[in-house]
């Protein structure tokens, strides 16, 4: 294990040479830009990388994303993993790749040094970590950062150099994210994988179709140009490019570099595959923190240190998400009123109308598994046998709605440390939702009796209509997704 203090990267020099002058040869596609001419054309790598891999607890994973790096076509020039509140083996087994690294590539031979630092105990967790690891690379041209379970394949860091080098009004491009199905053992952990590549793929394909615009440079894989990370330190009056008081720390910094005049980006052909929730804890604790996070930024006036920006380019998307969760949420809940009071009074009339939105989004949710670069037969399945994707929305619904509910309440919580713990296996905070649920269920149940017949009948005669009105607003939303065009992109 090496101390940060041993290595200064200010005055570190290009150490590997490229080989062979042109660059890399890819597929051609029918990209709406002309990025594929960008990486055929692109002559030798001149600037520098510093990549920093903040880790927590990350002994299951840490080597194959080391080596995962060191197999790289195009290597970082050095790499520090940055360890912080561990209680596992992360330290020991990242510490067997430290140390110096001569690696032939089809760019030629090239040069790259492992550093392992153990922070120890550190209030500011994953951005105290990130800050540390800027601190030994801010020499750098650009800032490559890796989640301590991101396996990247292994042209990632050579695109997003092309392509951050092509244009100096980048200050950050992100890979496209996915999750390798692969390992997942167990009928729960195979739903939240199946859904959560479903949420990834669609999530990178609005932004891909956004001119390739990314909203949120995520911390799994997402290259920075320092002058960047600088500017926007500047214009912020901030001593470090991260900082503590978001809950979303990536899509905070994301915002700041596009208010400092950069553009932030997503690669269309980068890839990585990050690490998953397997278990419902997790993943609700997980989802809470960022739609938290989220509407922290989004919301009008000061909350903590962090103030809201809810007409910022980058949180437009984030508005349409919240509103789309807001109405699937009205649909469902008053479709299932209104079906179980026409049903107690007889005057439930089956139309085959309602069988169009289901079916419209059943094709959406396949065309979106087709665009998968690695799709397989559970993405297909997941997206065509309907009931997966409604329970996978149903639990989202229920993220959205604790999110608004704690940050209604004003109450402070820990959403870092609340994530951690059900990650641990801990927490029923997830289940809160569904007792509610049933509760109001059995709350509107009693109401329904009480009313009569003359207020049920009035009831039913104005709610059928207005949820049929947003029901039919919602199916040609999706339509629309669903005959536009995907220029050729695959995520």
């Amino acid at each position: 294990m090496t101390d940060a203090r041993s290595f200064a990267p200010q005055s570190r020099a290009l150490t590997y040479s490229t080989g062979a002058a042109t660059g890399p040869v890819v597929e051609e596609h029918a990209f709406p830009d002309d990025f594929a001419s960008v990486l055929e054309h692109a002559t030798v790598h001149r600037s520098t990388i510093g990549c920093i891999i903040p880790a927590y607890n990350e002994e299951e994973s840490i080597a194959q994303v080391i080596e995962a790096l060191l197999g790289q076509t195009r290597v970082p020039d050095v790499i520090h993993v940055v360890v912080n509140n561990t209680s596992d083996a992360t330290v020991k087994i990242a510490s067997e790749y430290s140390g110096p690294h001569e690696i032939t590539t089809e760019l030629g031979e090239q040069f790259t040094e492992v550093f392992v630092h153990d922070i120890g105990k550190n209030p500011d967790k994953k951005v105290g970590a990130l800050n540390y690891g800027y601190s030994l690379v801010e020499g750098y041209d650009y800032l490559l950062g890796v989640d301590g379970d991101t396996i990247a394949d292994s042209k990632a860091v050579e695109y997003l150099e092309t392509e951050a080098v092509s244009d100096s009004r980048i200050g950050g491009i992100s890979a496209i994210y996915t999750i390798d199905d692969k390992p997942i053992k167990g009928m729960i952990a195979r739903f939240l994988t199946a859904g959560q590549r479903t949420q990834f793929a669609a999530f990178n394909l609005q932004n891909l179709l956004r001119g390739r615009n990314m909203a949120v440079l995520g911390g799994q894989f997402s290259i920075f140009s320092t002058n960047a990370l600088r500017e926007a330190m500047k214009q912020n009056h901030q001593v470090t490019p991260w900082v503590k008081d978001s809950e979303v720390e990536d899509s905070l910094l994301s915002l700041q570099i596009k208010s400092a005049g950069y553009l932030t980006k997503i690669s269309p052909y980068a890839r990585a595959n990050v690490g998953g929730m397997t278990t419902l804890s997790g993943y609700d604790a997980q989802q809470v923190k960022w739609t938290y996070g989220a509407i922290e930024l989004m919301w009008p006036g000061q909350r903590g240190d962090t103030k809201g920006q809810p007409f910022h380019p980058n949180l437009r998307l984030r508005w349409f998400e919240n509103f789309g969760m807001l109405t699937n949420l009205f649909v469902r809940v008053a479709f299932l009123t209104l079906l179980a009071g026409s049903l107690s009074i007889h005057a439930f009339v089956f139309s085959p109308l309602w069988l169009i939105p289901p079916v419209v989004a059943m094709l959406l949710n396949l065309r979106i598994a087709r665009t998968m670069a690695a799709v397989n037969r559970t993405d297909v399945l997941f997206a065509v046998l309907f009931f997966p994707a409604e329970i996978f929305m149903w639990i989202r619904i229920s993220h959205f709605v604790r999110s608004w509910t704690r940050f209604l309440s004003r109450k402070k919580v820990d959403n870092w440390a609340m994530q951690a713990k059900a990650e641990r296996g801990g927490g029923l905070g997830h289940w809160a939702p569904m007792v509610v649920l049933i509760a109001v269920a059995i709350a509107l149940a009693v109401i329904w009796v009480l009313v009569g017949p003359v207020v049920q009948s009035s009831i039913l005669w104005i709610g059928w209509p207005i949820v049929g009105v947003v029901t039919v607003l919602q199916t040609l939303l999706m339509f629309s997704k669903l005959v536009r065009r995907h220029h050729g992109y695959k995520v």
